[in-house]
């Protein structure tokens, strides 16, 4: 456990009739990049809600830096951050100005210094003083990735940080995220893009019809597919090949 961000065992939700989540189990080491994969309504979502305080699982547990998610939720909420689909900054304030906003909510005592340490480990000093509509896509996500940061969270849920942004943007955000790790924190990253988690995660989960049902490194996820043909050179499988060979073999499975 002292190595464990995440530990989930059993977890269930379900929405009237409609089974999101049947047995999800899994584990995140601490200062790892953690990608969970899925389909849309494969109920990625609905398990960072979960691991995030924000949902209520309907059975099973959920331990979160120690602390049951259930039972413990503010000592849970401490100790992490959450980063969703879709930026939010103000476009109003400058990136400056957003920064020391959440630097006073989190009571911080010194919220400019902790802003400029921030601008200038995201590349953003030069744009400090701008509004941030004036911002392009992959600034507004580091700045989104910056604020969530600060206090210096333990743990940060991004679900589908590149959603949406061009190639350029991505590449910034994947720098970002690496950097992240790189100085130990952990992160849970949800992604619809399979080369995003092929080239960030260090462990790869794959969640199909409410439970996983793969987990493992790329190598290990790779040792799944068959074995590659010969011709000319061998053709190493995609992650995206890994995951729909897996979802493909387990529809096979179901009765």
């Amino acid at each position: 456990m002292q190595n464990t961000a995440i530990q989930v065992q059993g977890l269930h939700k379900s929405y009237q009739k409609h089974h999101v989540l049947q047995g999800v189990d899994f584990e995140v080491e601490k200062g790892c990049i953690f990608a969970l994969l899925g389909s849309n309504g494969a109920g990625k979502t609905t398990i960072i809600k979960i691991l995030t305080t924000l949902l209520q699982a309907d059975s099973g547990t959920a331990i979160v830096n120690g602390f049951d998610v259930a039972t413990r939720p503010d000592e849970v909420r401490q100790s992490i951050s959450l980063t969703g689909q879709f930026a939010a900054v103000d476009e109003i304030l400058t990136g400056r100005e957003n920064l020391i906003m959440i630097a006073r909510l989190r009571h911080l005592q010194n919220p400019r210094p902790v802003a400029e340490d921030l601008l200038n480990r995201f590349g953003l000093a030069d744009a400090a003083g701008r509004r941030v509509a004036t911002y392009s896509g992959g600034m507004r996500r580091r700045l989104d990735i910056a604020m969530s940061l600060v206090g210096s969270p333990q743990l940060i849920f991004l679900d589908e940080p590149t959603s949406g942004l061009d190639p350029e943007a991505r590449l910034e955000v994947w720098k970002t995220v690496t950097a992240l790790a790189a100085n130990g924190t952990t992160v849970f990253l949800t992604t619809q893009y399979l080369e995003e988690a092929e080239q960030l995660a260090g462990r790869i989960a794959i969640l199909h019809a409410g439970k996983i049902i793969a987990n493992g490194t790329l190598a290990e996820l790779k040792k799944l597919f068959p074995p590659a043909k010969v011709e000319y050179v061998e053709k190493q499988p995609t992650l995206e090949e890994i995951f729909l060979a897996i979802i493909n073999k387990t529809e096979e499975r179901v009765p």
